[in-house]
């Protein structure tokens, strides 16, 4: 049985994760600075940014395990203003590298970890359009915040740390704004004024499949470094996703034809590699 180090697991895409992995049988310990809402892994309070306390917890913890496997790194301030500017970048910056240095030191060769939709130019809207419709991983990362520019560096590191080590697997799920069932009660709401949520595309990820994305890509048969956009397969909006692009983005190239409500940001490649398939949506929970 695999033994998991999820860290953020106490967290809205951590809480998913961790049951998701005890779920199909994995042993999953969480690591975070606040205590779960339940108890249904092992959980050690752990401060990501100091390098000694992630060295020894990604080794071994009296009492509770003597090795790790593999490292999901969901531990961050997890958006822009939040905290100072500098206060988020330092948080993260500092908290990715200790993890995947102490991985690196505990002979730990799989990390997947939460990169973040901001990459691909967020917020966008009329005055900051996307290249393309539907946005992927394929054209070079816009950071327009602090926090965006920690997770840039993020996965510039990660390419450092897997030509350090061939043998390293390190995948970024750049996660869209993550969601709970409760959460879906305001989507209707959105219908009214689209520029609401013009700032993601109108994207959203279901933290159960955001679980399925984080273990898809434990399995994941590569080595190396690899990015993935991870959505629902639907927006946030009643409205077809053409009629969207077409008002608010006029001018921007869309390069195919788009289903109904088919996400702008574009999974394909997750589904591709990982096989990855978007199981829940608001519109039928």
């Amino acid at each position: 049985m695999p033994r998991i180090a999820v860290t953020g697991g106490s967290g809205k895409l951590g809480r998913a994760v961790v049951q998701d992995l005890l779920d199909h049988d994995y042993e999953v310990v969480n690591l975070d600075r606040a205590a779960p809402r339940e108890a249904s892994a092992p959980f050690t309070l752990v401060d990501l940014t100091d390098y000694g306390q992630v060295a020894e917890t990604l080794s071994a913890i009296d009492d509770r395990y003597d090795s790790i496997d593999a490292v999901v790194h969901l531990a961050a301030i997890p958006a822009p203003g939040l905290r100072p500017n500098a206060a988020t970048f330092t948080n993260n910056i500092t908290a990715s590298y200790n993890v995947f240095a102490a991985a690196r030191a505990a002979g730990i060769r799989r990390i997947v970890w939460a990169s973040s939709e901001t990459l691909l130019g967020l917020p966008l809207g009329p005055e900051n359009p996307p290249p393309y419709i539907p946005v992927d991983e394929d054209y070079p990362a816009r950071p327009e915040t602090s926090y965006s520019l920690s997770k840039h560096l993020e996965e510039k590191m990660a390419e450092q740390f897997c030509r350090w080590n061939p043998e390293l697997t390190a995948i970024g799920l750049r996660f869209s704004n993550v969601m709970e069932p409760a959460d879906y009660e305001a989507f209707p709401s959105f219908d009214a004024d689209p520029r609401q949520r013009i700032w993601n595309l109108w994207g959203y990820i279901d933290a159960r499949d955001g679980a399925q994305a984080v273990r898809k890509a434990l399995t994941y048969d590569a080595t190396g470094v690899e990015i993935f956009v991870i959505a629902n397969a639907d927006t946030v909006m009643s409205r077809s996703s053409a009629s969207l692009a077409a008002e608010y983005f006029p001018g921007i190239p869309v390069t195919r034809d788009l289903g109904e409500h088919e996400t702008l940001l574009s999974i394909d490649k997750a589904r591709r590699l990982l096989g990855y398939d978007p199981q829940h949506s608001w519109r039928h929970q």
